[in-house]
């Protein structure tokens, strides 16, 4: 049976911060931890909170949590080696499994170069070495010894013999990368315990994925059935999934026209290349991030109505998970029939309804 999880991230707090509403933004801090203590009495599985280099400090906020909760998996979704350099995500994650008497796990990612190389002055290397890499020194200072240092080779982090004093209560701590090409894919296979699928990822494109990573995996000589496959996908019960079709495509438009991310988009009905191609000219991509621009200024700057305008509702419903309970089930058991094993549920904006949310879709 496919495992439910939940995501989070800093939206609700920097809306109200915006607003400049200090009571608001309080609410927002409760609002958070009260739908981790929820979704944990819920029996969801896991809750993985984003973050990006101009939010929230996810591990905080997973610390906060873990003292409310007693179940429910506790994870990034995800950070990357820029933003956070190894030796801090060994301390973040150790920390982290304590608090939660051991159920901490690892969501990393590639990162947006641009944003590190050209807005915060980091020098990028070779970002398929540096995952491996890093994933490496973790596996070393997370073993009772507690001492790492960079194989022969390594181009992205000269460590030389560094020892730690904490390691995780967990004698293996899940590491899942996020991947979008190949090469992604391949580090996913060899070197992580699985694959997060992004949000509105298509069902194709994740089912020829699965295959391929599991043929990877197997070539490396590891267990291809023992890797995890996580859709981001957002499930949603309604009625009026056509609604939700136009609202995700701001999703589209922000976080698929990002270079690579496209290929998430993979459909035999819609040229979506082309597609793509449209929404970043309407979003100034290129431009923003030719400067090391993030999100805010994609919000700003760009016409995300002229975006939208050119994803069609036909695609949006290849995408989305949503419609009523036997709809949902429906796309459900496609998704794990071509292995996927963990789906994201959207979050309603009352979590007390998260409870019959799980109740529906386990019965």
């Amino acid at each position: 049976m496919l495992k439910l999880c939940i995501d989070g991230g800093p939206g609700g707090w920097t809306r109200a911060q915006q607003d400049g509403d200090t009571a608001a933004m309080q609410q927002a801090v409760q609002r958070t931890i009260d739908t981790a203590r929820i979704a944990d009495e819920a029996g969801i599985d896991s809750l993985w909170l984003l973050e990006d280099p101009d939010g929230w400090d996810a591990f905080a906020v997973l610390g906060a949590i873990a003292r409310q909760t007693h179940h429910i998996r506790l994870g990034t979704g995800v950070v990357n080696t820029y933003y956070r350099q190894p030796a801090q995500i060994a301390a973040s994650i150790s920390t982290l499994d304590w608090l939660s008497d051991g159920r901490a796990f690892l969501g990393l990612g590639r990162g947006q170069t641009e944003w590190y190389e050209y807005a915060l002055g980091m020098d990028v290397g070779d970002p398929n070495r540096r995952t491996p890499e890093a994933i490496e020194l973790l596996r070393q200072w997370w073993q009772w010894d507690m001492f790492a240092s960079s194989p022969f080779g390594s181009t992205e982090f000269h460590v030389h013999g560094w020892e730690r004093e904490l390691r995780p209560l967990q004698e293996h701590v899940p590491i899942y990368f996020a991947a979008v090409g190949p090469k992604a894919m391949q580090i996913a296979a060899t070197h992580a315990d699985g694959v997060i699928f992004n949000d509105l990822t298509s069902f194709s494109f994740m089912r020829d994925q699965i295959v391929r990573v599991r043929q990877i995996a197997a070539a490396a000589g590891r267990d291809p059935e023992a890797l995890t496959f996580n859709a981001r996908c957002q499930v949603t019960i309604t009625e009026d999934p056509e609604a939700l079709y136009e609202q995700r495509k701001t999703t589209v438009a922000m976080i698929h026209s990002l270079p690579g991310m496209e290929r998430l988009l993979q459909s035999s009905n819609y040229d979506t290349a082309a597609i793509m191609r449209e929404v970043r000219s309407a979003m100034h991509v290129d431009e923003i991030l030719a400067h090391g621009g993030a999100f805010g200024e994609l919000r700003r700057e760009g016409d995300l109505e002229k975006a939208k305008a050119a994803i069609p509702a036909g695609l949006m419903e290849e995408l989305v998970v949503a419609g009523d309970i036997q709809t949902v089930r429906g796309k459900l058991a496609e998704l794990e029939e071509i292995g996927v094993t963990h789906v994201f549920i959207a979050t309603p904006k009352n979590p007390e309804q998260l409870p019959e949310i799980v109740r529906q879709l386990q019965s």
